[in-house]
């Protein structure tokens, strides 16, 4: 800025009416600020009157374009160094309380304790100090839960304990987490899997293992995995197997039958779709015993690789359901009722699920299309039990054989 010819008081005065020439060269802060500072030094601005400082102050904001309280600043500051610069930002920080070593020790506790939750490891802290005397815990023991979080996000915290939580179960509204309620009726299925183990890191194939509740007719299909893309025709070809309509599907919480491609077919189907409850064992229990009953007597626990699925389901599909179904006698539960109110099952009877399908009122209007009941006692009486026990058992022999010859 040149304003060489301002160099009185009453040039100022000039200059602010509207007759004083002046020139500007530059705006920069710096420039400006170094122009104020000269301008106060020449008009010896602290020994001028309140008149005078107030017209240096206008001409100060009429020259820079700077506000009424930027002069001010600059003024008050001048006064106080005297010189005109600008202020170096700082900004406001909070000041250190724990330190890179209590960092260290609280990683330390944690890894000891295997990362108990916050409140947890706060007392701890506060044990250690109060009544164990240990001085090196003085800062920690006043630590808030919030703050002791903010130390185990940090990065030095993580450099000398890094810990991982499993996934964490998202709550899926598929399905009603309740015990079915049959009321006599067939249709409505218990349902499971069965693993064949795994080895030298190879999976094993997986059983599908559904039981009528009423009629404990079962139903066993295999696969080679148990993700949507394969579970969802095996389940669909299962439902097709029983001989009845089927109202309702009854699983674990297990994410091969809780999710949406499953609800789809079942909805499809007007099947209702439930599952266990927390804390409720039992609720899945026959088709548990059914998997020790059936499958594993059966087929065994040793290993079968995926790759033998296919052929496992051939041999469920044409020899072991219909042994189990009309050959196979299963036990009856009496349920008793004690005066106390306990609950007892005593098993009286024994009878095949053709039997006990048989024993159902209007058992013909429960049946699928194209299902007889004429055909299905034609099937039974094609074969004894004996007879179809031992043609199961030659099948299975052959089954094995081939397996272990192309697993040799």
């Amino acid at each position: 800025m040149d304003d060489s010819e301002a160099k009185s008081l009453e040039q100022i005065r000039a200059f602010l009416a509207g007759s004083g020439p002046v020139q500007f060269a530059g705006q920069r802060r710096e420039e400006v600020y170094g122009w104020v500072e000269k301008t106060l030094v020449r008009h010896q601005y602290a020994s001028l009157n309140r008149t005078d400082k107030g017209l240096v102050r206008r001409y100060l904001a009429r020259m820079t374009g700077l506000g009424r309280a930027q002069v001010t600043r600059l003024i008050s500051g001048y006064r106080t160094t005297g010189r005109v610069k600008a202020v170096v930002y700082q900004r406001e920080k909070f000041a250190t309380r724990y330190t890179a070593a209590d960092v260290d020790l609280l990683a330390y506790v944690d890894k000891a304790h295997q990362n108990l939750s916050g409140p947890a490891t706060r007392r701890i802290l506060e044990r250690e100090h109060s009544e164990y005397g240990q001085a090196v815990y003085q800062r920690l023991a006043s630590i808030s839960v919030a703050h002791l979080y903010r130390l185990r996000n940090s990065t030095a915290y993580r450099k000398r304990n890094t810990s991982y939580q499993p996934t964490r179960p998202t709550p899926v509204s598929i399905g009603e987490r309740r015990k079915p309620r049959p009321n006599g009726m067939p249709g409505y299925l218990r349902i499971d899997t069965v693993h064949q183990g795994d080895k030298d890191g190879r999976k094993g194939v997986y059983h599908i293992n559904a039981v009528d509740e009423v009629t404990q007719w079962e139903i066993v299909a295999a696969t080679p995995h148990i993700s949507e893309l394969w579970l969802f025709p095996v389940l669909e070809a299962m439902l097709g197997q029983f001989p009845f309509v089927i109202r309702g599907f009854h699983s674990d919480n297990g994410s091969e039958f809780i999710n949406h491609n499953v609800a789809g077919l079942l909805g499809k189907l007007l099947i209702e779709q439930t599952k266990s409850r927390a804390q409720h064992t039992g609720d899945n229990g026959l088709v548990e015993c059914k998997n020790g009953a059936i499958i594993r007597k059966h087929i065994g626990h040793g290993h079968i690789d995926a790759q033998h699925a296919q052929a496992m389901d051939e041999f469920h599909q044409r020899h072991l359901n219909p042994y189990v179904n009309f050959h196979r006698p299963c036990a009856v539960p009496k349920v008793i009722i004690a005066a106390n109110g306990k609950r007892r099952r005593i098993y009286l009877r024994w009878a095949t699920p053709f039997e006990l399908f048989q024993e159902t009122p209007h058992c013909e209007s429960l049946l699928r299309a194209g299902v007889t009941l004429a055909k299905l006692e034609e099937f039974a009486q094609a074969q004894s039990d004996t007879e179809a026990a031992l043609a199961m058992q030659r099948a299975k022999r052959r089954l094995m054989g081939r397996i272990v010859k192309l697993s040799a």
